[in-house]
C-alpha cells in the first residue's frame, strides 16, 4: 500500500469514526422517554396531588405499557419520601384495588423482580452517603452542611433509609428512581430546590433535556402547566403561557320565567358542572343568580380559547340544556368580555385549588 494511499485510509476511518460517535451524540440528545419511564411520570405526578381517580387510569395503562407490578410499588414506596405517607399508602391502596379488579377479569400482571425487604448493611448511612455522591457526582460530608449541621436526625434519616434502605432495591434503575422523584417534585408547590437538585441527579443517571422537557409534557397534561413550567424555567426551555392570548370571557345576562326558575336551575347546574368536569378548554362556568331578584341570572364563562369553545356548544350536555330550557328563557344577553390583568387572574384558580 502506497504512503498516499494508506493516508487516505486513515483520514476515512477517522471521518468515520467521528460521524458514528456524533450521530450517537446525537441520538442519545433527541432519546424520549419510553412508555414504561411516561407512565412513571404520570404514576408520580398523580400520587403526589393524591389524584386517586386519574391515578387508577395510569396505573392500568402502566402496567399494560410493560411495567411490573414490583416496580410499580417501589415507585408508590419511594414517593413517600416526597409528598408523605398519606399520598404513598392512598396510591398503594389504590393500585391494589387496580390489581385485584385486573385479577377477577382473569388479567395476570408480570410480578417482576422480587423485592427484599431489609438492609443487612452494617453502616447504612456510609452505603447512602456514597449513593448520594454517585447520584450528585460531588462528595457528601459528615453531616451534610447546613441542614445537616443544624438537625442531625433529618440528615441521619435522609442517608440512612432514602438513599440506602430505600435505594438500596435494584427494582428500579436510579434513573428511573430520578424520574420519579423529579415528576413528584415537578408536582408540588414551594419545592424548586429540591427539584433543581434531582434534576441535577437525573441528568447524572443519564437523563436528557430532550427527555426533561417531555417529562414537562406529561406533568401538564396530569397536573397543569404551572407546575410544568417549573421544568422548564429549570432546564431553560420555553414557559408555556398560563393563560392563552385567546382566552375567551363572557358573561352571560339571563331572565327566567318564574314559574320555570327552579326547574331551570337544575338543569343549568347540571350543565355547568357537566362542563367544568368534562372540558379540559372549559376553565369555568359559574352561574349566579341575584339575591333581591332570582329570576336574574348571572353566569360567568371562561374557555382556554374559540375553539374550545365552540366544542363546548357542540357537546350533548350544552344541547340538553339549550334544547331543555328554551321555554324557560324570558330573554339573554351575551357580553363578550377582556381582562385587565390575565397574569393575576389566574392566581384565583391557585387560590381556590
Amino acid at each position: 500500500m502506497s504512503k498516499n494511499k494508506f493516508l487516505q485510509w486513515i483520514i476515512l476511518f477517522i471521518l468515520t469514526l467521528s460521524t458514528t460517535k456524533m450521530d450517537a451524540q446525537e441520538n442519545k440528545t433527541n432519546q424520549n422517554l419510553n412508555a414504561k419511564e411516561q407512565s412513571l411520570v404520570k404514576i408520580s405526578s398523580l400520587t403526589a396531588t393524591g389524584n386517586l381517580e386519574s391515578l387508577k387510569l395510569q396505573l392500568n395503562a402502566g402496567l399494560d405499557s410493560g411495567l411490573t407490578i414490583n416496580e410499580i410499588k417501589e415507585a408508590l414506596v419511594q414517593l413517600y419520601a416526597y409528598c408523605g405517607f398519606p399520598r404513598s399508602l392512598n396510591a398503594i391502596n389504590t393500585f391494589k384495588s387496580v390489581l385485584d379488579k385486573r385479577k377477577a377479569k382473569g388479567i395476570n400482571d408480570l410480578e417482576g423482580k422480587k423485592i427484599i425487604v431489609g438492609n443487612t448493611v452494617e453502616d447504612k448511612y456510609e452505603q447512602g452517603r456514597k449513593t448520594l455522591e454517585e447520584l450528585t457526582k460531588m462528595p457528601q460530608t459528615k453531616p451534610a452542611k447546613g441542614f445537616g449541621e443544624f438537625a442531625p436526625r433529618i440528615d441521619v434519616f435522609l442517608k440512612e433509609h432514602l438513599f440506602a434502605d430505600i435505594f438500596v432495591s435494584d427494582v428500579l434503575t436510579f434513573q428511573q428512581r430520578e424520574i420519579v422523584t423529579i415528576s413528584a417534585l415537578a408536582s408540588l408547590d414551594g419545592v424548586d430546590a429540591q427539584l433543581q437538585s434531582h434534576i441535577n441527579m437525573g441528568k447524572n443517571t443519564g437523563i436528557t433535556e430532550n427527555q426533561l422537557a417531555q417529562l414537562a409534557d406529561l406533568v401538564q397534561e396530569s397536573v397543569n402547566k404551572t407546575q410544568a413550567n417549573t421544568v422548564r424555567k429549570i432546564i431553560g426551555k420555553p414557559l408555556v403561557p398560563i393563560i392563552k392570548s385567546d382566552i375567551m370571557i363572557r358573561i352571560s345576562e339571563i331572565e327566567i320565567v318564574p314559574e320555570f326558575l327552579e326547574e331551570y336551575k337544575s338543569i343549568l347546574k347540571e350543565e355547568a358542572s357537566a362542563s367544568v368536569k368534562l372540558e379540559k378548554g372549559v376553565i369555568a362556568i359559574f352561574p349566579m343568580f341575584q339575591q333581591k331578584n332570582p329570576t336574574q341570572i348571572r353566569i360567568v364563562e371562561i374557555y382556554a380559547d374559540k375553539d374550545a369553545y365552540q366544542f363546548h356548544l357542540q357537546t350533548p350536555h350544552f344541547q340538553h340544556y339549550k334544547t331543555s330550557t328554551l321555554k324557560m328563557v324570558k330573554s339573554l344577553n351575551l357580553v363578550d368580555m377582556e381582562s385587565l390583568d390575565k397574569e393575576t387572574m389566574s392566581l384565583i384558580f391557585d387560590k381556590i385549588k
